[in-house]
């Protein structure tokens, strides 16, 4: 018996303990988590982190938003850096597009948004609006208007939408959800360039993207835009619940006193995880690492899975990886988990990889000596 709605498909363990790259089950089983938690424990489990934490818990983990934050302030400025972006923080990435939604909506006194076939969004009324696949939304009646949805890299689709009343197209670097889909740099280049002709605002959802996951801080720094709006969470404060939304400071009269809030947006637990988690990505070298270790986990994948007859792609991007096979992901994943390594699926036919940023090259090559052995076994 549970009392708990049975909306998520439960694995039969349970995790109550975690070090680093492992999580360790009530049977004291330890795995390798090649998926942070969902994109979510991008640096593991950290000890400096962990100390962030009990250090703030003993001075005080909540005040409301009545009144000045100076963690927030510092979260603020160490997420904006040299862009122009003020910041609004909330708990989750569903809800930091439905701030995305409201701001781009308000500054520009436009309704409609554009995003993208297979996008995901969150599954908030607003945020599932804007997600580009039927299946999340069946059953829930009529959803928010005024979304339409572009085909992904498609910069024809996306001027055949637009009209007076756009106020935004929304994208994702990578389409996680739908099996890690990449953007094409010269259609995001064009994408940019598009809307700040036709002054239409240029929303990136960095949900799964950001916090370092592609090797950057952002993933639109690999592809050279600057977005009017950015979306943040999962990693943002490595495993608390945080989102953010970022924007630049020109959209700031959209936002003024009770337009918007969050009751528990820019906790101070949060918080505290969230600047430590920058202090430690924007360490020297760090980046350059992730990227480092992410080129040899790709490149080895490639090479192990090039003649395989049930993988059709390897593809991604920093430590986001998806894996397009034929096979059954129920039973990659189950025998994955047998052999004690946490992975992940995306869409229809994909194994998606998060490994956290902090991993080291031994648990990369452990990692993928596992996954060759559940592909080798797959026709035994």
């Amino acid at each position: 018996m549970t009392y708990l709605f049975e909306n998520y498909k439960r694995a039969p363990i349970e995790f109550v303990k975690a070090e680093g790259s492992y999580l360790i089950d009530s049977e004291g089983k330890a795995y390798l988590d090649f998926s942070s938690g969902i994109g979510v424990t991008n640096l593991g489990f950290h000890p400096q982190v962990q100390q962030a934490l009990l250090q703030q818990a003993g001075r005080i983990w909540h005040s409301p938003n009545l009144y000045l934050s100076s963690l927030q302030e510092q979260v603020a400025q160490e997420l904006a850096g040299s862009y122009d972006y003020l910041a609004f923080f909330c708990n989750s990435g569903a809800e930091a597009n439905e701030a995305a939604i409201k701001l781009a909506r308000k500054a520009t006194g436009k309704q409609g948004i554009i995003t993208f076939q297979q996008s995901f969004h969150g599954r908030t009324f607003g945020a599932m609006a804007a997600t580009g696949q039927d299946k999340i939304k069946e059953g829930f009646g009529d959803g928010v208007p005024h979304f339409s949805y572009a085909v992904y890299n498609d910069l024809a689709s996306v001027e055949d939408l637009v009209n007076q009343d756009t106020a935004a197209v929304m994208l994702e670097l990578v389409q996680g959800e739908s099996g890690v889909r990449p953007a094409e740099a010269a259609f995001v280049k064009d994408l940019a360039d598009f809307c700040r002709r036709e002054k239409i605002l240029l929303i990136v959802d960095e949900v799964q993207t950001g916090m370092g996951r592609t090797g950057q801080l952002y993933s639109f720094e690999h592809y050279g835009i600057i977005p009017d709006i950015v979306t943040l969470a999962k990693g943002l404060a490595n495993g608390l619940p945080s989102g953010a939304l970022l924007g630049k400071s020109s959209l700031a009269p959209a936002f003024g006193p009770g337009s918007h809030g969050s009751t528990f947006g820019g906790n101070k637990l949060a918080m505290a995880a969230a600047l430590e988690t920058l202090h430690i990505m924007k360490e020297a070298g760090f980046m350059e690492e992730v990227r480092s270790k992410s080129a040899i986990l790709l490149e080895q994948l490639q090479f192990a899975f090039q003649d395989h007859p049930k993988i059709s792609a390897v593809r991604g991007l920093g430590m986001m990886i998806g894996i397009e096979t034929s096979a059954s992901l129920s039973k990659i994943v189950e025998a994955a988990r047998q052999k004690g390594l946490i992975i992940l699926t995306a869409g229809e036919n994909v194994i998606r990889l998060l490994p956290p940023l902090t991993i080291n090259r031994e648990e990369i090559q452990q990692g993928i000596a596992i996954l060759k052995e559940v592909f080798s076994e797959l026709d035994e």
